[in-house]
């Protein structure tokens, strides 16, 4: 790969900061095809002795080409073209655990509101640390904004601190631990179903127990089920807690409260159900989290506690284009159907 030769800057100096004249050459070199995808700039070395600039600037307007996207760092080599310029003024890196229905809105609410604005890229951590740390490690100056969805079983404090606070968006659970003022836009866990239960106390006084699925693998599981707790305790009802759904203790007069990852445990429930005869509703109570099309009309609906996904896509945009730090329980809602 070669290194193209350095014209001299033409942006005068009184029009632009120092730095960005040198993000506006480069960008004109590229685009005027004298510099190619894959070339290598000239060193720091050179830029400095042909372009009269300090170390410190020439090292902004290269850390503004990496977080757009158009040049790329490789380690002990240099600074490489990767794309052409282009018009955005963001590049968003997006960290989510998985993608299922509700991420899925999510994802769309937010390139609807920032397509216009914004390049988004989207990595997945499955919920392993090590990729987690990597993806971060690997693009911690290639991009303008950082929207994180975190939900370790780990702390991920320490490689979410070198995220500059200004371009660190955490999503769905408030993360401890972290430094500087940065957005958050988080499910309140706890408060979302002591609330949700309290909506729906009328038809839960129709049942002799209420049992709380809850998987051992879920992250924010410990939140979920002090709330649960705080309110089987104050409204004097009879509960249990099960981590999975457990024939033997299948009773007609419960009513079960499941958050499991794919919605495995609602499909236990009422095969179960169907098996002894009982009907949802009327013999068997079910809540479950999040609303997807599929609840809306299994069994004649599921009834849900659910956060609203859309909700913080716009937040989310809305904090990047504004240029805002914010800090938001995201709103939830319950809706009733059959199933209880």
């Amino acid at each position: 790969m070669q290194t193209t030769a350095i014209d001299s800057l033409a942006a005068p100096a009184n029009q632009r900061m120092k730095y960005m004249q040198l993000v506006d050459h480069i960008n004109q070199l590229i685009e005027s095809d004298k510099l190619h995808i894959g070339d290598r700039l000239p060193s720091l070395k050179q830029f400095e002795k042909e372009l009269g600039m300090s170390k410190e600037t020439l090292l902004k307007g290269l850390n503004h080409l990496l977080e757009k996207g158009i040049i790329e760092s490789v380690y002990r080599k240099g600074y490489y073209v990767k794309k052409k310029s282009v018009g955005h003024t963001y590049r968003v890196f997006l960290l989510l655990d998985k993608m299922n229905i509700m991420r899925d809105r999510f994802y769309h609410t937010l390139f609807d509101q920032l397509k216009d604005v914004a390049d988004v890229d989207v990595y997945f951590h499955h919920h392993n640390l090590k990729v987690f740390e990597n993806l971060i490690y690997e693009n911690l100056n290639s991009y303008t904004h950082f929207v994180i969805a975190t939900l370790l079983k780990e702390d991920p404090a320490a490689v979410l601190n070198l995220i500059p606070p200004q371009k660190r968006i955490i999503i769905d659970y408030n993360q401890p631990h972290l430094q500087g003022e940065y957005s958050c836009i988080f499910q309140d866990f706890e408060h979302d179903i002591y609330d949700g239960l309290n909506q729906l106390r009328k038809q839960l006084a129709n049942y002799k127990k209420l049992i709380l699925v809850a998987p051992t693998a879920a992250t924010h599981a410990r939140h979920v089920l002090d709330g649960f707790l705080r309110f089987c305790t104050e409204h004097e009802f009879r509960y249990a807690i099960e981590h999975e759904v457990e024939a033997d203790s299948f009773r007609k007069g419960n009513t079960y409260i499941t958050f499991s990852r794919y919605d495995t445990d609602d499909v236990a429930l009422i095969k179960l159900a169907r098996t002894q005869g009982y009907q949802l509703g009327k013999d068997i109570g079910l809540i479950s989290y999040n609303d997807t099309a599929v609840k809306e009309v299994l069994e004649d609906g599921i009834t849900v506690i659910s956060t609203d996904f859309e909700a913080m896509g716009k937040a989310v945009s809305e904090a990047i284009i504004n240029r805002k730090t914010v800090v938001v329980r995201n709103p939830t809602q319950v809706i009733v159907r059959r199933s209880l």
